[in-house]
């Protein structure tokens, strides 16, 4: 495949339909009388899919970075209401033409994964659920407007709730417990809205199931993520996994914590701080201390990796700093048509800052990485390998955690990763399934949600004592955005997690082997099944509970050797 494209002009305005709409229109109409047309279709529609992706990222990354500018959230909710719908329409229409064609089956075998998700997603096309979509993310939206305007008073200062959150290690135990009140107390104001916002898009994302033909939301998100290797019943058997093997090594953590700390009770504000009384964690100071630290990382890693992080030093690549009015969490997003990456985080010069730079720099390697293939949709992998990416970078690095820390520190930090393993994995397991009775039940009402996730927070949680703080307890799945913006977005973590943990444990006898085979399935992109690029990497693709109980034996060996 080496057909050179120049469908789209460069100066076409991506954010207007009636600029795309003639494009689109010709893909559409577009003669296709043998295989060599097709394949042109598909890349012409590829470039034409790239620069409109590019277009919306660009309009959401500037949304994220400054939720107040009301310009940037009315462009984002034009972008949405005006392009989104009629780009799903006819999107169907081509995809139609193209699942029809009888010469579809002449291309080569590079196709094979284009052709099935092509099927997949005109299986699923329902008209009627184009606004319900459109309201959908429009909800989403809502949901990080609400977020990125908590700002907490905390001793004279008005701060973020990611500032707020580098409280939690400090030695004080009046101060994080002052700290952690005051957030949560701030959070438990928008309370009322977010339970009305989540009953909306229940509701909402019901009907756009049923309207598939589906029993509830359940099979429809399955479907629309093209979930080919997994079930539902799969992810119950991941849930009992989880709990039968990490949920006591996270136990053993706490209550390890507990006797450490000489409390009766772990409360709240005693889960994050260091057991030994030792300060936390200060990797760097400034943005630029981070930028230099990683690149230093990189290089020594690998100089390929290296050179690739280089790139991001751009100017324009990066929005690390945490400050009012910017959205929450993190990120890593494609810019498809310049073939570029951009990274958004909130970095208060915590660990868990360096741990997401590391992380969202596996999902910049990885775009790089794939970014040769002339398909838009083969340089995005399904997000359980995607996240794989991200997660195995921040293992295969951690060997090179002396560029930010002394080697006792490092060993700390360490610790503290693999700790944080077990805590991603349980948790991941309580949203999951969390998700799974809501969107089975959607008629359930607020009590009965309150009592489904305290439930699940008694069947994987840790031992705290939450006594005079239970309305807090109640409203914990609040703060997963995953749950408002991305439904059913958060199994993939703990399937990666358990993939990452697997390469990682290869990389202990065989590092420069584990590291050559990651960045070759990093290359595949979305090219090839999820098995596949698993395979590719090393590592199997199963989370049954034989090899969660093997990741969990060598995670446990690992902590056991380590310092506390």
């Amino acid at each position: 495949m080496n057909i050179d494209t120049s469908f789209v002009p460069l100066a076409l305005d991506g954010t207007s339909w009636s600029a795309l709409e003639p494009l689109y229109l010709s893909l559409r109409e577009r003669t296709i009388d043998d295989a060599a047309d097709l394949e042109r279709l598909l890349l012409d529609r590829s470039e034409l899919d790239a620069h409109v992706s590019e277009a919306g990222n660009r309009i959401y990354a500037a949304m994220t970075c400054d939720t107040t500018d009301e310009a940037i959230e009315a462009a984002y909710l034009k972008f949405v209401e005006e392009v989104s719908p009629p780009l799903q329409q006819i999107s169907f229409e081509i995809d139609q033409r193209i699942a029809e064609s009888p010469f579809l089956s002449e291309l080569s075998d590079h196709f094979d994964v284009l052709a099935r998700d092509t099927k997949a997603s005109v299986k699923l096309f329902q008209e009627e659920n184009v606004p319900l979509l459109v309201e959908d993310t429009k909800m989403g939206q809502q949901f990080g407007s609400i977020s990125g305007a908590q700002m907490v008073e905390f001793e004279g200062e008005s701060r973020t709730m990611p500032w707020m959150g580098t409280i939690q290690e400090d030695t004080n135990r009046d101060r994080r417990e002052a700290a952690w009140r005051a957030s949560w107390g701030r959070r438990a104001e928008d309370r009322e809205a977010l339970d009305d916002l989540y009953d909306a898009m229940i509701s909402n994302r019901t009907k756009i199931g049923v309207n598939a033909g589906y029993e509830n939301y359940v099979g429809y998100a399955f479907a629309s993520k093209q979930r080919f290797d997994y079930t539902p019943d799969d992810c119950k058997a991941f849930h009992q996994a989880a709990e039968d093997v990490f949920v006591p090594l996270l136990r053993k953590i706490h209550e390890d914590r507990r006797q450490q700390l000489g409390l009766d009770a772990l409360r709240p504000w005693d889960l994050a701080v260091d057991a030994s009384g030792r300060a936390p964690l200060r990797p760097f100071r400034t943005e630029a201390e981070l930028v230099q630290g990683c690149s230093k990382m990189f290089t020594a890693l690998d100089p390929e990796l290296g050179e690739l992080f280089g790139r991001l030093q751009d100017g324009t690549s990066l929005d690390l700093e945490s400050r009012p009015g910017k959205a929450p969490g993190g990120y890593q997003l494609h810019l498809d048509r310049q073939r570029k990456v951009f990274i958004f985080m909130n970095a208060a010069g915590t660990h868990d800052d360096l741990q997401t730079m590391l992380h969202e720099s596996g999902h910049a390697f990885h775009a790089m990485l794939s970014e040769h293939e002339e398909l838009v949709h083969y340089r995005h992998s399904p997000i359980e390998f995607a996240e794989v990416a991200s997660m195995a970078m921040e293992k295969l690095a951690a060997t090179q955690l002396g560029m930010f820390y002394a080697p006792q520190d490092a060993a700390r930090a360490w610790r503290e990763h693999l700790e944080d393993c077990i805590r991603s994995i349980t948790w991941v397991a309580t949203i999951d399934a969390f998700q799974h009775e809501i969107y089975r039940n959607p008629n359930l009402d607020r009590a009965g949600r309150t009592a489904l996730w305290l439930d699940l927070d008694q069947r994987f949680g840790v031992n705290c004592d939450w006594s005079g703080l239970e309305d807090i307890r109640q409203m914990q799945w609040q703060r997963q955005l995953h749950l408002f913006e991305v439904p059913f977005y958060y199994i993939e973590y703990g399937i990666a997690q358990l993939g990452a943990l697997q390469l990682w444990r290869r990389s202990t006898s065989d590092h420069a082997g584990a590291l050559n085979d990651y960045k070759s399935a990093l290359r595949l992109g979305g090219s090839k099944p999820l098995p596949e690029l698993f395979a590719a990497a090393g590592i199997p693709f199963d989370f049954s509970p034989e090899t969660v109980q093997r990741v969990g034996e060598t995670v446990a060996a690992e902590l056991e050797a380590l310092p506390l």
